[in-house]
C-alpha cells in the first residue's frame, strides 16, 4: 500500500475512534440542564438558553430560588455541571 494512502486510512481511523469515543453527555440535551439548575439551586426553571463560557458551549438557566431570588446558572454541556 502506498505510504500516502496507509496516512490518509490512519488518519480516517483516528478521526473515527474520536468520534465514537465522544461519551453520550457530550451534548447535554436542554432538559438535562434545566435538571442539572434545578439540583444545583433548589428553585424552579424559567427559562433555557444555548449560551458559551469560556470558548466552550453552555445552557444559561434562569431559575427562581425558594426565596424568590432570579439567578442565572451556567450548565457546561459537556459535563452538565454548573459553573
Amino acid at each position: 500500500m502506498h505510504h500516502r494512502t496507509m496516512k490518509m486510512l490512519t488518519s480516517l481511523m483516528c478521526t473515527a475512534l474520536m468520534v465514537l469515543a465522544t461519551p453520550a453527555w457530550a451534548q447535554l440535551s436542554q432538559d438535562d440542564a434545566a435538571a442539572a439548575a434545578q439540583r444545583a439551586t433548589g428553585g424552579r426553571v424559567l427559562s433555557v438558553e444555548r449560551a458559551e463560557s469560556g470558548g466552550r458551549p453552555a445552557w444559561r438557566v434562569k431559575v427562581v430560588t425558594a426565596g424568590g431570588e432570579v439567578r442565572f446558572v451556567l450548565i457546561d454541556q459537556a459535563t452538565g455541571q454548573p459553573r
